[in-house]
């Protein structure tokens, strides 16, 4: 999460949407009074600045609009230019069952994802029915239910989807490729006609919002 007063831009962080990449090309650009949440360097830096509230919900990388409450006041709202990353939802369930499958602390999706096949993890309903209730949209809604985003940027259509966030900025960014898994196209290969089934129907808000297909 950076937000950014001086430039009048909030950028909520999806997991596993490529938002460390931009992460980092923001904050090379960043505003000293920028405030920050994640594990880049500047974001480290400045976790202290960051002040929770009583109203204040889970302060992290991947904090929701509605859980800044305290942080972002709702009058700068509409002032705010606010944004996300999206990404296909079945190269980001894969991404996703990496990830987990690469950590060592004590979670039980870490656990699952750790002694499963990606079959058996992609078709678990707990796996299914966290993604079914946090489509892109959940990410950037208020507390009062009104989705807040004037851009979503497909990761997969970043060169273009980009403009109108360099257009606010008025300089363009340069983001690395941050994170980037080794298995970058192989995605579809992981997939049953089952599972490819599965991830269509818990994630079926944002294939029908940003055109998703898995072919």
């Amino acid at each position: 999460m950076i937000l950014s007063r001086a430039r009048r831009y909030l950028f909520i962080h999806a997991p596993k949407t490529g938002g460390t990449s931009m992460a980092l090309a923001l904050e090379a650009r960043a505003a000293k009074d920028d405030l920050m949440l994640g594990d880049t360097p500047k974001a480290r830096a400045r976790r202290h600045k960051v002040r929770a509230t009583p109203e204040t919900g889970r302060l992290w990388k991947h904090s929701t609009l509605a859980d800044l409450e305290g942080v972002v006041r709702p009058d700068e709202l509409d002032d705010l230019f606010i944004f996300t990353l999206v990404r296909n939802p079945w190269d980001r369930m894969v991404s996703y069952y990496h990830w987990l499958r690469a950590q060592s602390f004590d979670n039980p999706v870490v656990a699952l994802a750790r002694a499963t096949t990606f079959e058996a993890f992609v078709t678990t309903p707990s796996v299914l029915e966290s993604f079914a209730r946090a489509p892109a949209a959940s990410y950037v809604t208020d507390r009062a239910g009104r989705m807040r985003a004037r851009l979503f940027i497909r990761l997969e259509h970043l060169a273009e989807d980009i403009a109108p966030l360099e257009a606010h900025l008025g300089f363009a960014l340069e983001v690395p490729h941050a994170n980037r898994s080794a298995r970058a196209g192989e995605w579809r290969n992981a997939y049953s006609a089952r599972s490819r089934a599965a991830v269509a129907k818990a994630c079926a808000r944002d294939i029908a919002d940003f055109g998703y297909q898995f072919g």
